[in-house]
């Protein structure tokens, strides 16, 4: 079987997918991953596996080893609904490292993000609460609210108002209004309140959420006391996503856009790479890039722990060396060797050093960051290793000559 991508034809009998959820503690939430999953390999006729960021197994990179095995092309597509920290760095650096593994090509899709699908999905969400409360909204003043998770980033927050917004163009609610259950402003209960004093008749309030986990039973909650508070006003949470088809809809333009590299990103809002008020600092995307590293490794070392009792304690500093192609080709390997053999040797150094993909140095390498301290080396030389631990791994004296910058 082919598909035309464009150019030339794409065999799909040597493609698979790899649809990565976040991964909860609730099994139930990585079930409902696993089950788009299966529904999505059906839609598309090629293997799908599931996969997750954090707190369930496989990780990315387990998942991409599995399928590397058997096929030639792999496409990792988002179970994300917006694109905030994990779309923009975790999944990009979990995807570099593998790409650095295997020789497989690996394309890496978007975020579910704003959908005519997922319009449409909420507002039959919406129908099933006003068949519930006898209610219609051609006759009715029907106030919305769409409570989304809430995020630090001023991208995916707005892509919330956007798709409150599309929810309401064209159909006859009195408003649609976007608030968070958490992070971020407007708050459920502050937006619930203010809506009470328009006094519609009924608030319909729409959990935006993948699952029924412990944010969508809160957004509940918050409902069920506005309710009872407000006697005058009918107000009911409905349902989250869930595994209704039409996300298949939205995940198979997510492949598609991916395996024919026409993925589009949020780049002109987003606050690694604009300068935004108040996010000034975030821009490079350096910070981000340690804070993924730092995520991943505080997971690790959480999972080995729990598995094994006896397993240490997480480091007190972590050292990734670049080990993309152009610090390669400059040595990085080598660095990376001698760094771990002076810190075997070290009786005071307490480190992980470990490889990383590219951190955005290119043509200044090698380069070796090391947080939490937030400090990079740039054009580190084998011989310099000893330098790096001596001082800064065993006594927190940065080695200044080497210090291409310090977040």
């Amino acid at each position: 079987m082919t598909v035309d991508a464009g150019s030339s034809p794409v065999a799909l009998d040597d493609e698979a997918v790899l649809l990565v959820g976040h991964g909860s503690r609730r099994e139930r939430s990585n079930e409902q991953v696993r089950e788009l999953a299966a529904a999505l390999e059906k839609r598309l006729g090629i293997p799908v596996d599931a996969g997750f960021l954090e707190l369930a197994s496989p990780s990315i990179s387990e998942g991409i080893a599995g399928l590397a095995a058997t096929v030639s092309r792999i496409t990792v597509v988002q179970l994300s609904l917006f694109a905030a920290s994990h779309v923009k760095n975790d999944v990009p650096l979990a995807v570099e490292r593998a790409r650095s593994e295997h020789e497989a090509t690996i394309h890496n899709g978007a975020h579910l993000g704003v959908h005519p699908a997922i319009v449409d999905l909420l507002d039959d969400r919406i129908e099933a609460i006003e068949r519930d409360q006898g209610a219609d909204r051609r006759t009715e003043d029907i106030a919305v609210v769409l409570c989304a998770r809430g995020s630090s980033d001023p991208d995916a927050n707005s892509d919330a108002h956007k798709l409150a917004r599309l929810l309401y163009e064209g159909r006859a609610f009195s408003r649609v209004e976007t608030s968070f259950i958490g992070v971020t402003e407007p708050r459920l209960s502050d937006t619930l309140h203010a809506l009470a004093k328009q006094r519609p008749d009924s608030i319909v309030v729409l959990p935006y959420m993948l699952g029924d986990g412990v944010l969508t039973q809160r957004i509940r909650d918050r409902t069920a006391e506005f309710d009872s508070e407000y006697p005058y006003v009918d107000a009911a949470a409905g349902d989250p996503l869930g595994t209704d088809s039409r996300l298949l809809d939205v995940l198979g333009d997510r492949w598609q856009e991916a395996r024919t590299e026409s993925v589009q990103m949020s780049c002109d809002t987003c606050k690694y790479k604009v300068e935004l008020d108040g996010y000034e600092e975030d821009v490079g995307g350096a910070r981000a890039m340690l804070r993924a590293l730092t995520h991943q490794e505080s997971h690790a070392d959480r999972e080995s722990v729990e598995e094994n009792p006896h397993a240490h304690d997480a480091p007190e500093k972590h050292v990734a060396v670049c080990t993309n192609q152009t610090c390669a080709a400059d040595g990085s390997a080598a660095v990376l060797e001698r760094l771990r053999q002076a810190t075997r040797d070290s009786d005071a150094a307490d480190a992980r050093i470990t490889r990383t993909s590219c951190l955005g140095r290119c043509g200044e390498g090698p380069m070796v960051a090391i947080y939490p301290d937030g400090v990079w080396y740039g054009g580190v030389e084998a011989e310099d290793a000893e330098r790096i631990v001596s001082s800064h791994l065993d006594r927190d004296r940065i080695v200044s000559s080497l210090v291409d910058q310090t977040l």
